[in-house]
């Protein structure tokens, strides 16, 4: 004959839910048990202030600086001497500048003012009336620049001469010059730039035998024109 157990009356069925409970139990005990507080009964506080402390601090005596008073004002002479102006002052009398009908009006020539000629330097390359090269006097207007360039070129080809003691060194290079021809037509003011002395040199005598030319003019009237140019020396 087999044995039947009532499920209800198995205690170890809700073991896991007591061991729960009971812990949870035990750890408000400990909880509570930590933060119980007690306080003392003994509220007697001295809550009174010595005055008598405070009333004994000494205060420091200042001392007044009585500052002198004013010195009275001088006191005003009893006799005021009053001055008579003696000297007589001369009246200076302004005549008028308006005339009457009565004088005679005198006519004035004309004054001639001379003209004062300033030295302008006007470049190459906007003169109205460029400088004519001897041996360009027949060329037409527009084409006188033209051939003054040609002729520079052809004097200086006819006049080169390549320095001796330049060939020797081996020194080349380009010589740029510049000068001015004058009013008259006359070269001056001239100015060179290159790599050697002699060179230089050279490129100032070529310059220096240009003939006299006709002036450039602007306006119609004859003006410096500065010119440059540049002169190359090489070897071959």
């Amino acid at each position: 004959m087999e044995l039947k157990k009532n499920p209800k009356a198995d205690l170890s069925r809700n073991s896991g839910l007591y061991f729960v409970i009971g812990l949870a139990l035990v750890m408000l005990l400990t909880y509570v048990a930590f933060e119980w507080k007690t306080y003392d009964d003994d509220n007697n506080f001295d809550y009174t202030m010595n005055v008598e402390d405070t009333l004994d601090e000494e205060v420091p005596m200042t001392e007044q600086i009585k500052t002198p008073p004013p010195p009275p004002p001088p006191a005003a002479p009893e006799i005021i001497e009053v001055v008579e102006d003696e000297e007589e002052v001369e009246e200076t009398v302004i005549e008028s500048t308006e005339t009457s009908q009565e004088e005679e009006i005198i006519e004035v020539e004309e004054i001639e003012v001379e003209e004062v000629e300033e030295d302008v330097d006007v470049p190459f390359a906007v003169i109205e009336d460029v400088p004519i090269f001897p041996g360009c006097e027949n060329e037409p207007k527009n084409k006188l620049r033209e051939c003054f360039n040609r002729m520079m070129q052809k004097h200086i080809g006819k006049n080169f001469r390549y320095p001796e003691i330049a060939q020797e060194m081996g020194v080349q290079g380009r010589v740029n010059i510049m000068f001015v021809i004058q009013k008259d037509g006359s070269i001056g003011n001239v100015r060179m730039r290159g790599p050697d002395k002699n060179l230089e040199k050279e490129a100032a005598r070529i310059i220096s035998k240009l003939p006299k030319m006709t002036p450039g003019k602007q306006r119609g009237r004859p003006v410096r024109v500065p010119f440059s140019i540049p002169i190359t020396f090489k070897l071959q």
